[in-house]
């Protein structure tokens, strides 16, 4: 069994917690001020002063995180109170991703270690059989003992070894009953891995890893990166008029005709509500993101919600889409903003549309 590093144990602990204290570089007084400005604003909000609320409003007050900074004013704008359920999600994702994804670093390598200890006892186990047979066969060469005392000199090592192997084998069961234990786990974990990527509800990423994924898209090809956002059409009310489970049989659709359309080098999410998003790498130009976006619009549009059991036909489905593609300089906040803007516009428009949000012209 190998050794427990308590040296290392401790550097980890010690650089988990600079880890956690690099999010919060502020002396004193930054801090101070910090809490002048955060204070107010959940006063105003009528939000719990907890320690989850505190921090997502101080770091929300400094200002260097544009993606929970526009989460939060999405959630005070729709709601009209702040959802504790909402307040747990956005601590995980943008206070503690980092530690949680050390975490399950950290259990992976101990399934390895433990399946490379089964490997390892399993072969001594099989070694020692093989040595206790030729043992044996050493004994039935001797026809008359070379002295008194070797056959049983042989006979207690022979003993010796049984009892070894009797150990061995034993340690054995007890690894593999661990093991079945650790498969368990694994699943569990592998679950667990999938529910916090996946948007439970129509299977697709859900917003914490779609902003990851579109990260690393953008630091893999800066440019030919397009991005796609949707909102359904009216779908507040359509809740209020045939209540919340057609409301989800809605988003569950839209989810599927988003994964039937994705071409290669594509993903999409539920980024919040009843908005999606769809990221097209190496796409070729703005002409391309505009026609996969009208195509959806199409899909969604030809959607019919039936009542259940039925055909009769309730309702339609639209949906208003906005498109931005990569211009240079662009990051995730940029290239996210300017697709909301033209999400918004479409919308002003009238709906059931697709528009883009041109970069003004230089004037020469």
């Amino acid at each position: 069994m190998p050794k427990t590093n308590n040296h290392s144990d401790a550097m980890s602990q010690s650089e988990s917690r600079a880890n956690v204290l690099a999010l919060y570089p502020e002396d004193t007084r930054e801090a101070a001020a910090l809490l002048k400005r955060a204070v107010p604003l959940m006063v105003r909000h009528n939000i719990a002063p907890n320690p989850v609320h505190y921090a997502l409003w101080y770091t929300y007050s400094k200002g260097q995180d544009p993606e929970l900074n526009r989460h939060l004013d999405r959630v005070l704008r729709d709601f009209d109170y702040f959802p504790p359920e909402s307040a747990t999600k956005l601590f995980r994702e943008h206070i503690i991703r980092d530690e949680l994804d050390d975490v399950r670093a950290d259990q992976h390598q101990v399934i390895s270690l433990v399946d490379g200890m089964e490997r390892d006892v399993s072969r001594s186990v099989k070694g020692n059989l093989t040595f206790q047979s030729r043992l044996g066969q050493c004994m039935e060469m001797l026809d008359e003992p070379v002295s008194a005392r070797l056959p049983d000199i042989l006979s207690e090592l022979q003993q010796s070894t049984r009892l070894m192997q009797s150990q061995q084998e034993h340690f054995l069961a007890q690894l593999q009953s661990a093991q079945s234990e650790i498969k368990t786990l694994r699943d569990k974990l592998e679950r667990a891995q999938r529910a916090a990527t996946l948007d439970g509800l129509t299977e697709l990423l859900n917003r914490s890893a779609f902003t990851r994924q579109l990260e690393q898209a953008l630091v893999k090809a800066s440019q030919n990166v397009a991005l796609v956002m949707l909102d359904i059409d009216h779908f507040k009310q359509f809740n209020d008029q045939y209540g919340h489970p057609l409301g989800d049989r809605v988003l569950q659709h839209v989810g599927q005709v988003l994964r039937d359309a994705l071409p290669a080098n594509a993903f999409a999410a539920r980024y919040g509500g009843e908005e999606f998003c769809v990221v097209l790498e190496h796409c070729a130009d703005l002409t391309v993101a505009n026609a996969f976006a009208e195509q959806l619009r199409l899909k969604v549009q030809s959607l019919r919600i039936k009542a259940r059991g039925t055909d009769t036909v309730l309702d339609t489905v639209t949906a208003s889409f906005g498109v931005a593609f990569t211009e240079p300089g662009d990051n995730l906040e940029s290239l996210v903003t300017r697709a909301d803007d033209a999400l918004y516009q479409a919308k002003r428009n009238g709906r059931n549309q697709v528009h883009t949000l041109e970069k003004d012209p230089v004037t020469p």
